[in-house]
C-alpha cells in the first residue's frame, strides 16, 4: 500500500476518535484530530498526482473518507447544538446526490472529476467545522462571528458547486 493510500485509511481511522472525544466534550482535542486528519486530505492526493501513485483504492476511498470526516463532524456538532439541522441536511443532499451522479456515470463508463468548485466546498466546510471546533478562536477576542460566516460560506458553496456539477453532468441523465 502507497503512501497517498496510508494517509486516507489514518484518516478513516482518526474519525472514530474524533468523535467519541468530540461527544465528551474534548472540543480543542477534536479540532486538532480533525485538522491533522484535514491536513492528510491535502496531502495524499498532492503525493498521489506528484509521483503518479493514483490507484484505484484511492480513487474510491479519498472522497468517501473526507465525507465520513466532514459529515460525522457536521452531525456531532448538530447534536451539540452548534449547528443548525437544516444546513446538514441540505449538505447532505448535496453529498448524495452528487454521489449517486458519479455512480451513474462510472456505470456507463464516464468518469466525473472532482471540479475545482467541489473542492473549494470541502476547504470550506473543513474551516467551518474547524472554526466551530476551536468556539470561534481567536475571532472571539475581536468579536467576529467566523465561523459563522464560514459555515454559511460552506452552505452556499455546497448548494453552487452541486448545482454545477448537475449543469455539467447533465448528459449524464439522459443515458438509456
Amino acid at each position: 500500500m502507497n503512501l497517498p493510500n496510508k494517509l486516507t485509511l489514518l484518516r478513516i481511522i482518526l474519525i472514530p476518535i474524533f468523535i467519541v472525544l468530540l461527544m465528551m466534550g474534548y472540543y480543542y482535542i477534536s479540532a486538532v484530530i480533525f485538522i491533522v486528519a484535514s491536513a492528510t486530505d491535502a496531502l495524499d492526493g498532492h503525493i498521489a498526482r506528484k509521483y503518479n501513485l493514483i490507484t484505484n483504492f484511492g480513487k474510491l476511498m479519498d472522497p468517501l473518507a473526507d465525507k465520513l470526516l466532514v459529515v460525522s463532524a457536521l452531525v456531532c456538532l448538530v447534536q451539540l447544538g452548534d449547528v443548525p439541522g437544516w444546513m446538514v441536511i441540505i449538505i447532505l443532499a448535496r453529498e448524495f446526490t452528487i454521489t449517486a451522479l458519479r455512480s451513474v456515470a462510472a456505470s456507463e463508463g464516464i468518469v466525473i472529476a472532482a471540479g475545482k468548485s467541489g473542492k473549494l466546498k470541502t476547504v470550506f466546510q473543513m474551516v467551518a467545522i474547524t472554526a466551530l471546533l476551536l468556539k470561534n478562536w481567536p475571532f472571539v477576542y475581536i468579536n467576529i462571528p467566523f465561523a459563522t460566516i464560514m459555515l454559511w460560506a460552506a452552505l452556499i458553496m455546497t448548494i453552487y458547486s452541486g448545482i454545477e456539477y448537475m449543469i455539467k453532468n447533465k448528459s449524464v441523465f439522459s443515458m438509456k
